[in-house]
């Protein structure tokens, strides 16, 4: 429907600069995306090639809904949506933006686009994260009337890829694309300064001139009075021989998604947390089987979700069992190891899809030896949000704060902005 819209001349919510960026693309470019109805990363990418297509003739978009063409799906072994291919060839796979495809089109983007941020004056706040720590830290920022940017990979961070989000006070029922798109709606309607595509690696503290100093990964640097560290978390992997391997062929971390995938086919969960659990209910309803796999003596998942498990036909739950291997034939997967932890027993389970739910893990490493960081790689903060550095404070999942929820992500967000203030106007 959007793509009619456009084509009708309705005005995609694109900036400027990026349509010209599509249209200044030279090459022949036909594009392949399969894609999943039931998934939430998808429309982004479908949109993204879309609006592509119909602004530089030079680019040809199929659309593909991997569910309906099963057999097609098979002899290209797609086992992960979305995933595209590009002139036959594989080009990614996973949620990407239209900034992030045209980018990879466009090798000389990354330096002009650190030029651009090089010649960028100083902010008064700098927030380097777009999840909704990020975010409430720039509306409450912004309200004060200073100069604040936000560099981040990609606006909404984890909540992207969210499916259900039903606990966020006064706000009933909603997804997580939806949610991400708001934060960064009101965050715009203030003239905060975004700068998507922009992964942080390295963090100077204030020198004489009074400013802390941020490197991108392009090689541009950000100055700032004062910076909000709101990094967010990524899947935590399970370290264990195939799953890099099969990433993507069969080993998976988003069961709605890539659920459909495997319909009437045998799958594990990695996980008995309720995240883990969660997908295994999920799961149930579309493959043959789920076995359920969980390094505690018990599942950890709430009481209602083990139960409404428990109920299930088609799932097998083996607690404390530690996995040891994800096997396949050299192109997918086609079983999981784990061993008995009381017994010591090796078990081999045959199945196409291992889908890993075990938790997350900060994206802090470019922050060791700078910052004050946990054993578990959390950035230490107190309650007002300050970390050891000076004109530096933290907020959100990347922080020591406990229970890694959104509605705690904004609360501390808004929290950091307001000591990042106080700094400002007492130094």
């Amino acid at each position: 429907m959007l793509a009619l819209l456009w084509t009708g001349g309705h005005p995609p919510k694109v900036e400027q600069d990026v349509i010209d960026s599509i249209k200044a693309l030279d090459g022949d470019f036909s594009f392949e995306v399969y894609m999943s109805l039931t998934c939430h990363n998808c429309p982004d990418v479908v949109q993204a090639l879309s609006l592509m297509a119909i602004f530089n003739p030079k680019v040809k978009t199929t659309v593909i809904e991997g569910g309906a063409f099963q057999k097609e799906v098979e002899e290209r072994q797609i086992m992960a949506v979305p995933m595209v291919f590009l002139n036959g060839e594989v080009f990614a796979s996973g949620r990407m933006s239209v900034e992030e495809i045209v980018a990879k089109l466009d090798t000389g983007a990354a330096s002009r686009d650190a030029a651009k941020l090089n010649a960028k004056d100083p902010f008064d706040v700098l927030i380097v994260g777009g999840g909704p720590a990020g975010a409430a830290a720039a509306v409450y920022a912004a309200r004060k009337g200073i100069r604040v940017g936000v560099a981040a990979e990609r606006f909404g961070g984890q909540v992207n890829d969210t499916m259900a989000i039903e606990n966020y006070i006064s706000v009933l029922e909603t997804d997580g694309p939806k949610f991400a798109a708001a934060l960064e709606a009101q965050v715009r309607h203030y003239g905060v300064d975004i700068m998507n595509l922009q992964r942080a690696d390295k963090l100077t503290p204030a020198g004489a001139d009074g400013l802390v100093q941020v490197q991108m990964e392009n090689g541009a640097t950000l100055k700032a009075k004062t910076v909000i560290l709101s990094t967010g978390a990524r899947w935590r992997n399970v370290n264990v021989p195939g799953e890099q391997e099969y990433k993507n062929k069969g080993v998976a971390y988003c069961p709605h998604c890539d659920g459909p995938l495997f319909k009437g086919k045998r799958t594990a969960v990695i996980g008995g947390g309720n995240s883990g659990i969660e997908a295994a209910i999920d799961l149930a309803g579309i493959v043959e089987h789920v076995t359920v796999i969980e390094f505690a003596e018990q599942l950890k998942a709430d009481a209602v979700l083990v139960n409404k498990l428990n109920s299930l036909p088609n799932v097998t739950v083996h607690t404390n069992a530690q996995t040891t291997e994800i096997t396949g034939d050299g192109s997918k997967v086609n079983g999981i190891r784990f061993k008995d932890r009381a017994t010591g027993a090796e078990h081999h389970v045959e199945l196409a899809g291992v889908f890993v739910q075990i938790g997350l893990v900060p994206n802090t490493e470019w922050l060791k030896g700078t910052v004050n960081l946990s054993r578990f790689g959390e950035i230490e903060v107190d309650a007002k949000g300050h970390t050891n550095v000076p004109g530096v404070f933290a907020a959100g999942d990347c922080t020591t704060v406990p229970y890694k929820q959104i509605v705690i992500a904004a609360g501390e967000g808004a929290k950091a902005a307001l000591s990042a203030f106080d700094h400002l106007i007492r130094s």
